[in-house]
């Protein structure tokens, strides 16, 4: 199992990749599917449209580094959307890649930070303006 720093960020790319895709590809996706820059060291997580590959992609230090894992049976429970990003936390990523469905859990009240608090409140009227 991989352990992550929980204060690095994680980016869902919602939109099905191709896992023919590599360093330069991935990054390109980075830049303008997800929006993010990719060169900030953040962990760009990508899966097919079967949900049996995931690659993660992220710049360390001093070049490219793709981490990939195929399953030989069953499938991630990936949230994909028309187009764009979800952010999740680093044990959300380790959860995801270990075959837990997160959607049927309940998250239960934890503090955060007001600038925090923001940024879910944009996420979640995000979500909602794009669903309807």
């Amino acid at each position: 199992m991989l352990s992550f720093p929980a204060a690095i960020k994680v980016y869902l790319c919602t939109v099905p990749c191709d896992m023919r895709r590599s360093f330069d590809g991935l990054s390109m996706m980075a830049e303008h599917v997800i929006g993010c820059n990719p060169y900030a060291g953040h962990l760009l997580v990508f899966s097919n449209r079967r949900a049996d590959r995931v690659k993660i992609l992220y710049w360390d230090r001093d070049g490219w580094a793709i981490w990939y894992k195929r399953l030989e049976a069953g499938t991630f429970e990936f949230p994909f959307a028309e187009t764009g990003r979800r952010e999740i936390a680093a044990w959300e990523l380790a959860v995801l890649l270990e075959g837990i469905d997160l959607s049927q859990g309940k998250r239960r009240k934890r503090y955060s930070l007001p600038a925090a608090k923001k940024e879910e409140e944009r996420e979640k009227t995000g979500k909602e303006t794009g669903a309807s």
